[in-house]
């Protein structure tokens, strides 16, 4: 499972010109699932999300988490954070998880998510076609993966 997390001032995520989810301060996730993904990197990314520490503290170092601070977390589904372009120039998406199964691991991983943080956790929409709208902080952008065989 990869989440490419970005801290934010703000992001949402539209579908047919609809806001759908809006945060304010805090992470915007984008999230894919792998094909081998389980409920077990599900739950270990949810819990890193909420737990990393990339909010500035009062000395302007980046030592609070999502739980120190309180902001939001927005999560979009983006099955083409596992495209793959060795070879070639169009994406292979073969590693993406089948979307009944990425679906209901994204959902896992929301819930998870929502747990962690005590608050709802605004999204996407899986399978839509999405305008995501961000202003980055920072920037502060972050790789998070866990695959299966770790």
């Amino acid at each position: 499972m990869i989440a490419l997390v970005q801290r934010v001032s703000e992001a949402s995520v539209d579908i047919d010109g609809d806001t759908v989810g809006a945060i304010g301060d805090g992470l915007l996730i984008l999230l894919g699932v792998h094909e081998d993904d389980t409920t077990a990197q599900s739950e270990w990314c949810a819990k890193k999300c909420a737990h990393l520490r990339v909010f500035p503290d009062a000395d302007g170092k980046m030592d609070e988490s999502l739980l120190d601070t309180g902001d939001d977390a927005l999560v979009v589904p983006q099955f083409t954070l596992y495209g793959d372009v060795t070879r070639g120039n169009r994406p292979s998406f073969t590693e993406a998880a089948p979307p009944d199964r990425a679906d209901r691991l994204y959902e896992h991983f929301v819930a998870e998510l929502e747990g962690h943080l005590g608050q709802e956790v605004p999204t996407g929409e899986f399978g839509a076609l999405m305008d995501v709208h961000l202003t980055n902080d920072g920037p502060v952008t972050l790789w998070v993966e866990r695959r299966a065989d770790e």
